[in-house]
């Protein structure tokens, strides 16, 4: 009688708990479905991106780049390879700025509206069909970019925006339409419409651990409406 008693409780919570936490298991499906709809290559527009082979520096280029002497800035990686035409040595740095140079050591300045549509012209599938180029600061990206780095968004006509850094020289996002609707349905999946990145929040846990429960809860009732049904007949 106690087992019985206890299998009917267990049956009402799982009820209750079904109410609770049926909208969030739905969200959670569909929009998985909806991110597992296209390859995460055509998501981050990659299949957009032109095969721009490298060109071989010529065998007389000689470079010399010297930094400031006051600097003291880690560097990550220098590079030197034929852009457009026109030898550049690019420095990374460790704070994740980037500092571009001609051969004869002189330092390139940022980027302009013209040198950012070429880019995108050159290394992007219908780049040449642009709506719009608009500069933005680090601290002022559009939300679909969202990493602090100055940066011009050139707008195409099928709504792709392609992201080229101010500084770097180099494309640093596509985001198409589809990537934009990824994008927001992910800020569902993890109850994050805000930032979209953080998965470790306790609404987020709180409702996952209610769904555990309630599935545990449904094993042992489907367990138990097995029972009666061997015991019936």
């Amino acid at each position: 009688m106690g087992h019985q008693r206890t299998m009917r409780r267990f049956a009402k919570w799982h009820i209750w708990l079904g109410w609770l936490v049926g909208f969030p298991v739905l969200m959670w499906t569909v929009t998985g479905l909806v991110m597992v709809a296209k390859p995460i290559e055509e998501v981050r527009g990659n299949h957009l991106r032109k095969e721009v082979p490298e060109r071989a520096l010529p065998s007389d280029t000689q470079i010399a780049v010297s930094l400031p002497a006051e600097s003291t800035r880690p560097v990550r990686s220098v590079t030197t390879q034929v852009e457009r035409g026109e030898t550049v040595t690019r420095i990374a740095y460790m704070d994740g700025s980037t500092a571009r140079f001609r051969p004869d050591g002189s330092a390139m300045g940022p980027l302009s509206e013209v040198e950012a549509r070429l880019i995108v012209a050159e290394s992007i599938d219908g780049g040449d069909k642009v709506v719009s180029s608009n500069r933005f600061d680090a601290d002022a990206v559009p939300f679909d970019f969202r990493r602090p780095m100055p940066v011009w968004q050139v707008a195409l006509e099928d709504g792709t925006h392609v992201y080229v850094g101010a500084d770097t020289g180099q494309i640093e996002a596509v985001r198409t339409r589809w990537w934009r609707v990824f994008d927001f349905v992910w800020g569902l999946h993890i109850m994050d419409l805000q930032t979209r990145e953080d998965t470790h929040h306790p609404i987020l846990i709180f409702f996952a651990l209610l769904s555990v429960i309630g599935a545990l809860l449904g094993c042992v009732l489907m367990f138990r409406r097995r029972k009666a049904r061997v015991v019936a007949k």
